[in-house]
């Protein structure tokens, strides 16, 4: 269980990081959404992964830490937002600059360097 959990917690850390990397703005998002996930997932991995704890103290001797849980609430509130300011921010870019390249500036392909058939 812990094997497959560290698996995706790398595997959704690995594609955010690659597509933070792209040169347009909707993979970026993506890669950005993505990171949030696994930084979620590693906080809330960070209470000990436990079954059949109780929620409530008391109840019974095995419980679960609600600290980690308060952390990634937390943090999905400003994913969220961080999200919704990005995607903002990639419009108003599209808008002003005509393109959705992360620098502004579009790719120029040298005739010479392109096969000829």
């Amino acid at each position: 269980m812990e094997a497959l959990y560290a698996a995706c917690v790398g595997v959704l850390t690995a594609s955010g990081v690659f597509l933070l990397l792209r040169g347009r703005t909707f993979p970026v998002v993506v890669g950005l959404t993505l990171l949030s996930y696994g930084v979620n997932l590693f906080l809330f991995a960070s209470g000990r992964l436990s079954v059949g704890g109780a929620a409530v103290l008391g109840t019974s001797s095995d419980h679960s830490d609600p600290l980690p849980q308060a952390l990634v609430l937390t943090a999905i509130v400003i994913g969220f937002a961080m999200t919704a300011f990005v995607v903002i921010l990639a419009m108003r870019a599209r808008g002003d600059l005509g393109n959705d390249h992360v620098d502004g500036r579009v790719p120029v392909i040298d005739a010479d360097s392109e096969e000829r058939t």
